[in-house]
């Protein structure tokens, strides 16, 4: 599935819905990245696109980009060093197999929702929000090898 119709946009709406929710509590940053290839292993790659997109130029270091690979049934979870340095591996590992699941079924605005509401949770209690607080990012998915590529 390609991922220009692997989402429709009230799904797409969805997802960016769920990533403001989930950034309303948290200093961090959240990105969702789709694309149709990934060449490399997945982990490698959304470290490559959390780089690309600006992700590790954030204050506090703890972004976090979910990135999907549709035609090559590929995802990974990638946590800035912030962030990497107070997670078990394991917690990326649980966040990627909410994705798996939901995956399986054809939920993927479902998927990707749940997925971006747990890493939320736990980046709340990580980095709460301060009340000053901006959001540093887009929330838009980001999308293409092209615009990771920018």
């Amino acid at each position: 599935m390609s991922e220009t119709n692997f989402l429709t946009q009230e799904q797409e709406q969805q997802v960016v819905r769920a990533i403001a929710d989930a950034e309303h509590e948290t200093s961090a940053e959240i990105r969702v990245h789709i694309e149709d290839r990934c060449q490399m292993d997945p982990v490698e790659r959304a470290a490559k696109v959390f780089h690309k997109l600006g992700m590790n130029h954030t204050k506090q270091k703890n972004g976090v980009v979910i990135y999907v690979a549709t035609e090559d049934k590929k995802a990974a979870v990638f946590g800035g060093k912030g962030i990497h340095e107070q997670i078990d591996e394991n917690y990326w590992s649980d966040v990627l197999n909410i994705i798996i699941t939901h995956f399986k079924d054809q939920n993927f605005a479902e998927g990707l929702s749940k997925a971006v509401e747990a890493v939320g949770k736990k980046l709340k209690e990580l980095f709460p929000a301060p009340a000053d607080d901006t959001n540093e990012l887009s929330d838009e998915i980001s999308y293409g090898s092209k615009e990771a590529e920018r």
